[in-house]
């Protein structure tokens, strides 16, 4: 049942990291920038504080809390960011430190307590925290992608009145294994 569980969480983040990197390539980079006021976080500041969320979480998961002495949570608020290369780095540095972390988990070691913030917590709590917390950011990604790119968005999930149609193409198929992010649409 464990590995049923890690198997699936990890297709969950795939699934959510995909569709930040669905909408950074529809965004020119510029966007990338773009903040509705100043008290809004723009889509570089989101990743800049996910991927210190990211860090400070996954970086030795099993035997330091989650919340690192290192970590500068304030500073991930703050227009750092300056490229679309640089997010990028932070994005994928970010990620891989939460995969590394997941694969590091097994049968034997799934019963471990984990800290964030001094609280304990299951593995399978911290990392259901933490998936609720990167789905939250990403759809607000999302949001500012599509505030940005207007009639041009390409949707990633059912587009705005063709929910019908996508009814009748999975219905159409049969019962099938399927996959999470085909039911995430």
């Amino acid at each position: 049942m464990i590995s049923i569980y890690l198997e699936s969480i990890k297709k969950q983040f795939e699934y959510y990291k995909s569709v930040g990197e669905k909408t950074f390539d529809q965004l020119e980079d510029q966007d990338l920038f773009w903040q509705y006021n100043e008290q809004s976080n723009s889509i570089a500041i989101t990743v800049n504080h996910m991927w210190g969320n990211m860090l400070s979480r996954w970086t030795d998961f099993l035997s330091t809390d989650g919340e690192k002495e290192w970590r500068q949570r304030d500073l991930e608020f703050e227009s750092v960011i300056k490229t679309r290369t640089k997010m990028m780095e932070k994005w994928h540095a970010g990620w891989a430190c939460l995969f590394d972390a997941l694969n590091t988990i097994d049968e034997g070691n799934f019963s471990t307590k984990v800290y964030i913030r001094n609280q304990e917590h299951s593995i399978m709590d911290a990392i259901n925290r933490q998936l609720a917390h990167y789905s939250y950011h990403i759809g607000q990604i999302a949001y500012i992608g599509r505030m940005k790119k207007g009639e041009s968005w390409i949707s990633m999930t059912i587009p705005k009145g063709k929910s019908s149609e996508f009814n009748q193409e999975k219905f159409s198929k049969g019962k099938h294994g399927g996959h999470f992010s085909d039911d995430l649409k």
